[in-house]
């Protein structure tokens, strides 16, 4: 299967409830995918109209979503994109991801089994024909290549800058201390996000 940036998810969300009786947090998780289609998923591809899954980039392949890039004879910057139909501002996502296959023809080196979730995201019916990214705050997920060392975990910021310990920061990603993730084996991650104050 060629692939630019692929892998397989589920994700989880959950909402917190706390009782005053007992001053206790109840966790109720609420999972974002069904495991048989894309419903309340929405694709935005560089280069086509908001909700067209060109060339089927994005599948559910054994109850997983899939991104794929097989149909494509050489990949000319049409990044890829799944937006969810319900916003959320404080929430705790937990998913499984791997990554599999080939780099499509015409991939860029710094794509090599690199994905990630988009959130803090503009409205993706405002994104132009052919941008790449949406603005957004960027949860990367990146997988090794069996030589040499490749945190995941990262946090990428395009279009925008986050504030770290008080201080700004411009750099475009900022490196976690994860370690690395060689193969195709899945990994777990998770992604705490309060409001707009703290992740």
């Amino acid at each position: 299967m060629k692939s630019l940036f692929p892998y397989l998810l589920l994700i989880l969300l959950f909402s917190c409830k706390t009782t005053t009786e007992s001053s206790v947090t109840e966790i109720t998780w609420t999972s974002m995918f069904n495991g048989t289609d894309l419903t309340g998923w929405t694709p935005k591809i560089s280069g086509s109209e908001y909700g067209v899954n060109h060339l089927n980039t994005f599948q559910v392949i054994d109850s997983a979503i899939t991104v794929s890039y097989e149909a494509y004879d050489t990949f000319t910057d049409q990044f890829g994109h799944l937006f969810y139909e319900k916003p959320y501002g404080s929430y705790h996502m937990k998913l499984e991801y791997r990554f599999f296959g080939d780099q499509a023809p015409g991939g860029p080196g710094w794509a090599f089994r690199n994905n990630g979730i988009m959130f803090h995201c503009q409205d993706p019916k405002t994104m132009g024909l052919s941008q790449a990214f949406p603005v957004c705050s960027e949860f990367q997920f990146l997988g090794g290549s069996g030589e040499g060392e490749r945190s995941t975990g990262n946090l990428c910021t395009p279009g925008s800058h986050v504030y770290i310990d008080g201080a700004l920061v411009t750099d475009h990603c900022i490196n976690s201390t994860s370690v690395t993730y060689h193969g195709d084996d899945w990994v777990t991650a998770e992604l705490i996000v309060y409001q707009d104050s703290i992740i």
